[in-house]
């Protein structure tokens, strides 16, 4: 009896070591099979658990230790949708708890020419598709509500990093941006708006031409009011980027390249021809960075009403205060032009 319940307890120790290595083995080493130090998952929302299993078989080695250790943990049934973190070397159980830490998106734009290049930019980063972005940021009920237009809510949106969810939805997206839109218009800023007799919409529309036109910090103010003196003399702003933002719209073109605008180029029938219109274009016609806004805010106090580049100091301009300086200025830079032979 003694010996028989010495085997017996021999047996249960073994049953007990193997047992005890089989959940070693599932739950603490390593199920992964991609050679990177750490990657990215995306679950998109609503999906379910056949859906991560599809999408996560290529990256572990045993499909079968993941899914026992979820179901012990109750995965299956909470399935979470987001972007997640897996590390080279996890075990199962790790696993199981990274599908469960959705982890932001450092979400960054600046430099886009219109909404619709935005969109398709924060598609690349976040789980709603262009199409979703574009209709939800041009809604009728929140375009009234909040006072933009299909043509300048792009005004909305500033340049910077956002962190978000990757499973954020483009309403909430949309919400957020409006709050960092808020935000920036601090009662400061607001109150110099005001003094130019703009609205915050309209200072974005002139900072997106002065942003267009020199990426040079030190001019950008004197060019903001150079366009401001010509606001408030009822003159044409006569800026060549909306010129060319008016060529690329009908040409359905963004990609294109143009560094010349032509005579003929000045007869556009656009309302963003500020050649052909008076007062601001509809819209901005760029995403213009906080410093061109400042710059408008802050606009140098001069008699200035024309400029154009110089051909002595290149990425800056020459100002004049009276059309027949303006010529001799804008002649220089034509000859150069031509002897670059710049003809677009």
């Amino acid at each position: 009896m003694v010996l028989n319940r010495n085997k017996i307890i021999k047996i249960l120790g073994i049953v007990f070591l193997v047992f005890v290595a089989v959940i070693y083995i599932k739950f603490f080493t390593s199920d992964t099979n991609f050679e990177n130090d750490e990657i990215y998952v995306q679950i998109p929302t609503g999906s379910n658990y056949q859906d991560v299993e599809k999408i996560l078989s290529p990256l572990l080695k045993n499909m079968n230790d993941f899914e026992f250790i979820a179901k012990c943990r109750s995965y299956p049934e909470n399935i979470k949708a987001g972007r997640f973190l897996l590390k080279k070397g996890m075990s199962a159980f790790q696993l199981v708890s990274a599908m469960r830490r959705n982890v932001p998106v450092k979400l960054a734009f600046n430099n886009q020419e219109r909404l619709e290049n935005l969109c398709e930019r924060l598609s690349s980063q976040i789980e709603p598709d262009q199409t979703k972005l574009l209709a939800t940021f041009r809604d009728s009920t929140f375009l009234q509500k909040n006072g933009f237009t299909k043509d300048n809510v792009f005004a909305m949106f500033l340049p910077n990093t956002y962190e978000v969810y990757w499973n954020i939805t483009a309403e909430k997206f949309r919400n957020k941006m409006l709050e960092e839109y808020n935000r920036f218009w601090t009662k400061a800023r607001i109150t110099k708006a005001a003094a130019l007799d703009l609205s915050p919409v309209q200072v974005i529309t002139v900072a997106s031409i002065v942003h267009k036109e020199s990426v040079k910090k030190s001019e950008r103010p004197i060019i903001a009011g150079v366009y401001l003196n010509r606001l408030i003399q009822g003159m044409p702003l006569q800026a060549d980027p909306t010129v060319i933002y008016a060529l690329k719209l009908r040409d359905n073109d963004f990609d294109q390249i143009i560094k010349r605008v032509l005579y003929n180029d000045l007869f556009i029938n656009s309302p963003y021809n500020t050649y052909k219109n008076i007062g601001l274009p509809p819209g901005p016609i760029a995403m213009p960075d906080v410093d061109a806004i400042d710059a408008v805010l802050n606009a140098e106090k001069h008699d200035y009403i024309y400029f154009c580049a110089s051909v002595e100091k290149f990425g800056y301009h020459v100002f004049a205060s009276t059309y027949e300086q303006h010529q001799v200025n804008a002649k220089k830079y034509a000859d150069w032009m031509n002897k670059q032979g710049t003809n677009r």
